[in-house]
């Protein structure tokens, strides 16, 4: 596949999430887009030319996919802070997993803002880190999953709108991408491909879905390890990349498949998403990576922090400077695994390697994943 010479990626961040919080006993009442940067800053590995503060996205940049009615339900949310429950049943607003909380607008929007901002800065070529993207599964007219607004779906149409026809988006969080997939499932210009584990929420993304030909699912089984990864990255992920030859390529880098994540049973260390990140960077002449999910402070800073290394070829250190020490000593998690964090948490980006056996049915999942690929679209001089 050609090489594509890229200038130096960017990073899109906003001081909205340092002091936004969905609730106390929630999921996401950790900090984790602030810490990202925090720890990029304290490496020394923010140039401050290549950063934008992400803005937040209008009403009528986000009815390029959701309802006005449902942009408007979550506007008097934050207004009111509070749902009647017609407004709550319709819109899932307060409702599984989905709270009302004092920015429950203005931080899914300066999400979608951002993924909206990497597309056009990535319109001519290149790359942008957005790690408060990665929404996945918002729908066009209701909340899903801790997510209000899905700005990748959003940040796809406005590549889509540039005029792009081939475009690749893949996901690793531990949770399927089914909102990303809905969106597109009549869309043969957008392939999504799904690396989840197996029947977990939302129940989506199984072996044979494929939306009409332009998706493919890779539902794994627990434990998950470094070494099945990247077996199914080499063999599944790469000849499917070569093959489809996108215009673009958009990165969900959740990282809650990592092995101390308290909401999934996958046993990955951050190499894997460190890896990913640095085999895509030469494989198509647009990329955006997103965050997305994960569920203890420590790991997904680390993650994301190293991902944005892993985007400008940057090693992390053997350990890590007192600056960068500092921010994660300063984290708490009430969870079990927040009680006796081990000291590399604190001292160290990368983590220990996470091997294992190659499971017959890791083999299985990369042979399928290549049957039937359809033609891809025509690609723009």
């Amino acid at each position: 596949m050609t090489q594509h010479a890229w200038p130096g990626p960017w990073l899109i961040g906003s001081e909205i999430y340092r002091n936004s919080s969905y609730g106390p006993g929630h999921p996401l009442a950790i900090p984790r887009v602030s810490t990202t940067l925090d720890l990029i800053a304290a490496l020394g590995w923010l140039d401050p030319a290549r950063y934008r503060d992400s803005p937040m996205a209008t009403p009528a940049e986000l009815a390029r996919f959701h309802h006005p009615d449902y942009i408007a339900a979550l506007q008097a949310a934050e207004a009111a802070q509070a749902v009647p429950d017609a407004v709550r049943d319709r819109f899932d607003l307060n409702a599984r997993g989905n709270p009302i909380f004092p920015e429950v607008f203005r931080r899914p929007a300066t999400s979608a803002g951002g993924v909206l901002l990497a597309a056009s800065l990535t319109a001519e070529g290149g790359a942008a880190h957005v790690p408060g993207g990665g929404l996945h599964h918002a729908k066009a007219d209701r909340a899903s999953g801790f997510c209000f607004l899905n700005d990748a779906v959003l940040g796809l149409c406005a590549w889509l709108d540039q005029g792009l026809t081939n475009l690749l988006y893949i996901d690793i969080d531990a949770h399927h991408g089914d909102g990303v997939q809905d969106a597109f499932a009549h869309d043969p210009r957008v392939f999504t491909l799904s690396i989840h584990e197996a029947g977990r929420w939302p129940f989506t993304g199984a072996l044979d879905d494929r939306a009409g030909g332009h998706a493919r699912n890779i539902p794994v089984p627990a434990g998950l390890n470094d070494v099945e990864f990247s077996y199914l990255w080499q063999q599944a992920v790469m000849p499917l990349l070569r093959h489809l030859r996108p215009q673009a390529i958009m990165l969900q880098c959740g990282a809650d498949a990592l092995e101390e994540d308290p909401l999934a049973h996958l046993s990955l260390s951050n190499n894997a998403h460190f890896g990913a990140v640095a085999s895509l960077r030469d494989q198509a002449p647009r990329l955006i990576l997103l965050g997305g999910g994960g569920y203890n402070p420590w790991t997904v800073a680390r993650c994301w922090a190293g991902a944005w290394g892993a985007l400008n070829g940057f090693s992390p250190p053997d350990r890590l400077p007192d600056a960068a020490e500092g921010i994660l000593r300063g984290l708490t998690f009430h969870r079990a695994a927040g009680r006796n964090p081990p000291e590399t948490w604190f001292t160290t980006l990368r983590d220990a390697p996470r091997p294992g056996p190659l499971r017959t049915e890791i083999r299985h999942l990369a042979a399928v994943t290549l049957q039937d690929l359809p033609t891809p679209t025509r690609v723009m001089p």
